[in-house]
């Protein structure tokens, strides 16, 4: 990569979508393969030229019922039709559009969301979008928090409490910084305030690389350590100021800091992990928490749109 590189397209004012790739201007097509798109195929500033505001999240369902919940929200179509999947021709990732708003999954893990990540900058970048906001929705694993409380992340950690993403990249590790943007998270907060239907804090979140030893549970396949192990780890994360466990929010963080894209993690606490590593709530209650993220999050959207008009 040419060192200082960098692709930018944007108009007087605006905040556009980088990338920094100097191969990427030299490519007669660019194939954005996991979403079955190109920039020859399709006309991608047509399609997605308007987008301010995407949305994503693990579970291709969820993300469906994201899409039907802002169009009701925000008027613009029955949240009980059916909305195409402009995905479809593949079937590693779904997104759907109403509007300003992109709703698009990302699987589980690090390398998953990493890689949807990737095609979706550059679709924002080949599209022209300028001023977006990313927010990933999901469930997490709570620390010292009552179920169902929804975590906005300040800072995404790794396993050693550390505020920092690496990858190895020709045989070398870089580190990448994983701050998210403080003034979206506090207007979030302010959302969650005026929403005043569950509790929304402000915390750290561990990522991880596994869902069972790399997260302390004692359930896996595979365990060489006892309770006592596990409770003082995740004492030393409390005390970190980790308030909730994931899989996606360091690279989510880093990759939307390289790109200069205002970026947030909105995500459920489904259990205390002190008080156990199974979820033992019912269907229904789990069902209620999983869409507090989406009511925050369509809350906030709806709140921007009605303050730009």
């Amino acid at each position: 990569m040419a060192p200082g590189f960098s692709n930018q397209k944007s108009g007087a004012g605006k905040s556009s979508v980088h990338v920094n790739n100097p191969h990427l201007d030299s490519m007669k097509e660019d194939i954005l393969y996991h979403f079955n798109l190109g920039t020859d195929t399709q006309d991608l500033p047509a399609m997605f030229g308007d987008v301010k505001f995407v949305c994503v999240g693990g579970s291709a369902w969820r993300m469906k019922a994201f899409i039907q919940y802002i169009a009701g929200e925000l008027g613009l179509g029955d949240p009980k039709a059916e909305y195409p999947n402009l995905c479809a021709g593949t079937d590693r990732y779904s997104m759907y559009k109403v509007g300003p708003v992109l709703s698009v999954s990302h699987g589980m893990g690090i390398p998953s969301i990493a890689i949807m990540l990737h095609e979706l900058i550059k679709l924002l970048y080949h599209a022209k979008c300028s001023d977006v906001t990313i927010v990933r929705i999901g469930t997490s694993g709570g620390i010292g928090l009552k179920p169902g409380t929804v975590v906005i992340t300040k800072q995404s950690m790794d396993a050693c409490f550390q505020p920092k993403f690496e990858q190895v990249i020709l045989g070398k590790t870089v580190v990448r910084n994983t701050d998210l943007d403080e003034g979206l998270a506090e207007e979030l907060l302010q959302c969650g305030a005026e929403l005043d239907k569950f509790e929304t804090v402000i915390g750290n979140t561990m990522c991880t690389l596994d869902f069972y030893e790399g997260q302390a549970r004692l359930d896996g396949a595979f365990c060489s350590y006892t309770e006592a192990d596990k409770q003082k780890y995740l004492a030393e994360a409390y005390a970190a100021g980790i308030r909730n466990i994931e899989m996606e929010s360091s690279v989510f963080a880093a990759m939307c800091k390289l790109s200069s894209i205002k970026a947030a993690v909105v995500c459920v606490t489904l259990l205390d992990r002190l008080k156990g590593d199974q979820l033992t709530s019912s269907h229904d209650v789990l069902s209620n928490f999983q869409q507090r993220p989406q009511m925050l999050v369509g809350h906030f959207i709806k709140k921007q749109l009605n303050s730009s008009q």
